[in-house]
């Protein structure tokens, strides 16, 4: 049983596009166009640890992690490498990928290596790193399992899922790299844009796509979806330029009133997160709001 138990602002000039779970209670949350801010589970804004004037991102989604010590490090694809802020509040270089441009990281709490979806024009992979940065490994270098890996995450038995757009996809491989599946959706009528993606204690893998998120089991059969106004909210007038909604669902016209159809005019999540509690927080599209479900009895 899903439960909505908050719903929260977040200090960002624009939607939520990425959510890292940082030290005990609090969240690293960005903004596609590579604003960065820390809260609270409430999101509230805190104290800035550094200057966020100082951390040069681009633009990008999955593009920071937080460690178990709780350095956050994040990427940036221009400059093809990866930072650091320390906890004495240094940024440092902490992995130049060379030809390759960093999409998206996750910090493991397996064993704390670095996990590193990139592309270059021709190929996408995944790297490893351990902790101090050395390349261990190359996932995907024998064939095309990426295309364009823009999140990634790490499941409790070590399977690496990354959420890969333009193969419309979720694509899972094991520890030492040998392909487990793809998800590619669950309602085969509408298109899947997987973009934000996490996993929980008990191995499900959770991954926003257009109007819907989406919960999987560690071997990816879908379980169930949280989808339409009982979980998100609609976009306010306001940011329909004041115009009242005209989709089919909104108008009351005789011809359309199959229960199956949904309002278009519904958020559309697009980042994922389970904090210490084991709350779900989804940040939607055009708003800076985050939704908080308890999901976890």
């Amino acid at each position: 049983m899903v439960t909505k138990v908050m719903e929260y602002r977040a200090p960002l000039a624009g939607h939520v596009s990425h959510i890292s779970l940082g030290e005990s209670g609090r969240l690293w949350l960005s903004y596609g166009d590579g604003q960065l801010v820390q809260t609270d589970l409430q999101g509230k804004r805190l104290p800035k640890r550094v200057s966020l004037s100082k951390i040069k991102t681009s633009v990008g989604l999955g593009f920071h992690t937080v460690t178990k010590d709780g350095d956050l490090v994040y990427t940036n694809k221009d400059n093809k490498t990866i930072m650091k802020v320390t906890p004495d509040n240094r940024i440092t270089l902490f992995i130049d990928t060379g030809n390759f441009k960093p999409l998206a990281i996750h910090s493991s709490r397996i064993n704390g290596d670095f996990l590193v979806g990139m592309m270059t024009d021709k190929k996408s992979i995944v790297r490893r790193y351990n902790k101090t940065g050395k390349a261990i490994q190359r996932l995907g270098k024998r064939r095309q399992l990426f295309n364009y890996p823009h999140f990634i995450t790490e499941n409790i038995n070590g399977d690496i899922c990354t959420s890969d757009y333009n193969k419309r996809a979720v694509v899972v491989v094991d520890k030492i790299g040998r392909y487990r599946f793809s998800f590619t959706g669950h309602d085969q009528k509408s298109v899947f844009r997987p973009s934000g993606i996490c996993t929980d204690i008990h191995g499900r893998i959770i991954v926003c796509s257009t109007k819907v998120v989406d919960i999987l089991d560690g071997d990816g059969q879908w379980l169930c979806a949280l989808k339409g106004e009982k979980y998100f909210p609609r976009i306010a007038l306001d940011e329909k330029n004041h115009s009242p909604c005209t989709c089919s669902v909104c108008v009351d016209d005789e011809n359309n009133q199959s229960e199956e159809k949904e309002c278009t005019c519904i958020h559309s999540p697009r980042s994922v997160c389970v904090d210490d509690e084991n709350n779900l927080h989804v940040g939607l599209c055009e708003t800076n709001n985050v939704v908080v479900f308890k999901y976890l009895q």
